[in-house]
């Protein structure tokens, strides 16, 4: 997902939010980060609608690079401002809100080197964001739930290792979530070779710009048809974010959630 296409997803969400939390749609999960006019974190999960917050992004890391968030105009980290966001994450948690944080985006600097590189990065992401202990932790001594792959660009080597050394680090007690955001064909060109580890608990697809898997005028197969068994979630888009393949509100309530909400794979809804 793009930082733009975060952006404009997060003024498309207002209508859709009101219509999909009023059916049985599944968790609804959201990207946090990059609209300055978006509010709190604190407020984002108080509104009670959302079961996950990816916190948008982590931009910079791999290749020897030090690792750098960006959440737009919501803090500084280079003044050490994140670490105000530990009481909303913790707050968001205590209302059983996963807090995810999710890598790469559509503007950044970041890949990974070799499967050392990964080793590398996976040991910093736990002890910096994770579990683990660290003196410099971005979000103070807040632990997140998980790692998401929102990977647009580099190159698509060693995302599989940076899964299975991730997953390595969750343990009985407190479990490590991966998740990804990948295009709908199957597999994703960025993380397809990671996600057919099998180690992703959520998978937030992106159905459109690829007419052989969205929602075409009422044709809904292609929905159906998609992502190999994966626990997905449907990403509806904004008429201004996507090229093609946007759902409409009445659409999605009326046609799509009822047809695909009773399948395996369906997980929720993504804005």
């Amino acid at each position: 997902m793009a930082i733009e296409s975060a952006i404009l997803l997060a003024f498309a969400t207002s209508v859709i939010l009101v219509l999909v939390t009023g059916i049985d749609a599944g968790d609804i999960a959201i990207y946090w980060g990059q609209n300055s006019d978006e509010g709190t974190l604190a407020e984002t999960c108080a509104t009670g609608s959302y079961d996950f917050v990816n916190l948008a992004f982590l931009p910079t890391f791999g290749n020897g690079q030090t690792p750098m968030i960006n959440l737009a105009g919501h803090c500084d980290p280079y003044s050490n401002g994140c670490t105000n966001l530990s009481s909303d994450i913790k707050s968001c948690q205590a209302q059983g809100i996963k807090v995810i944080l999710s890598l790469g985006g559509g503007a950044g600097s970041y890949f990974l080197a070799s499967s050392d590189d990964a080793r590398r990065v996976a040991a910093y992401l736990w002890n910096n964001f994770l579990g683990g202990q660290s003196a410099s932790r971005p979000f103070g001594d807040a632990i997140l739930d998980g790692i998401d792959f929102d990977i647009e660009g580099g190159t698509n080597q060693h995302w599989d290792d940076l899964a299975k050394y991730l997953s390595g680090y969750s343990q009985r007690s407190r479990k490590v979530y991966l998740t990804a955001a990948p295009q709908c064909p199957f597999p994703d060109a960025w993380v397809g070779g990671a996600l057919k580890t099998g180690l992703f608990d959520y998978v937030w697809v992106q159905f459109y710009n690829n007419p052989q898997c969205q929602y075409t005028d009422g044709d809904i197969t292609n929905l159906e048809n998609c992502c190999n068994g994966l626990q997905m979630f449907l990403l509806p888009a904004s008429p201004e974010a996507a090229g093609s393949g946007f759902i409409p509100e009445s659409d999605l309530i009326s046609q799509v959630l009822p047809a695909i909400r009773g399948s395996a794979k369906y997980g929720g809804v993504m804005l």
